[in-house]
């Protein structure tokens, strides 16, 4: 499965913000490079309920990688539960050998910003897996609520901004296939 890494040291993209479309901007980035040739790992932090990107994913075979490290609940801010600390434990264990491996040109951590934000996991370790990031594979990051220092290492940052959403306006619930 290996493909040579990327023909440049390869870069850090943070996507945060309060608006819609960070992950949907991720799996674009992963539609592109699958694409391309290149092989794509997907790690899906706190998320466990079916989405229909997931039904996508499968189609484009071994070019992409999805695990998902979380359950079919929401995870509450205030009170995470101790099998969702776990989850997200194992999923950044699982995201570093992805990295390691040499197998992916390019990883998305989808989610971290929010693990991170909730208490999940240790910004520090985070920002330990960004350090030890090797030349030749692109890293992305994605979810509302990124802290500083995730700005600060990052080499490209899009900050999605809400200016008017259905939901809050008309009361329109997430739709298949359109917002979930």
């Amino acid at each position: 499965m290996t493909n040579p890494p990327l023909p440049d040291a390869g870069y850090i993209h943070l996507y945060t913000g309060d608006g819609k479309g960070k992950t949907t901007a991720a799996l674009g980035l992963a539609l592109r490079a699958a694409g391309y040739g290149y092989h794509v790992f997907i790690g899906q932090f706190m998320k466990g309920i079916a989405y229909s990107e997931l039904a996508a994913i499968e189609r484009l075979g071994e070019a992409v990688t999805l695990e998902r490290f979380g359950e079919d609940q929401m995870v509450h801010p205030q009170a995470p539960r101790e099998s969702d600390r776990q989850r997200a434990r194992d999923g950044l264990k699982q995201v570093a050998d992805a990295i390691d491996s040499g197998d992916y040109q390019l990883v998305i951590l989808d989610e971290i910003n929010v693990t991170v934000a909730y208490g999940l996991l240790p910004e520090t370790e985070v920002l330990a897996l960004l350090d030890a990031k090797p030349a030749g594979v692109e890293l992305v990051l994605t979810g509302r609520d990124a802290p500083e220092s995730f700005f600060k290492r990052a080499d490209l940052i899009t900050e999605m901004r809400e200016v008017r959403h259905y939901y809050a306006d008309k009361g329109v619930l997430s739709r298949p296939g359109i917002d979930r």
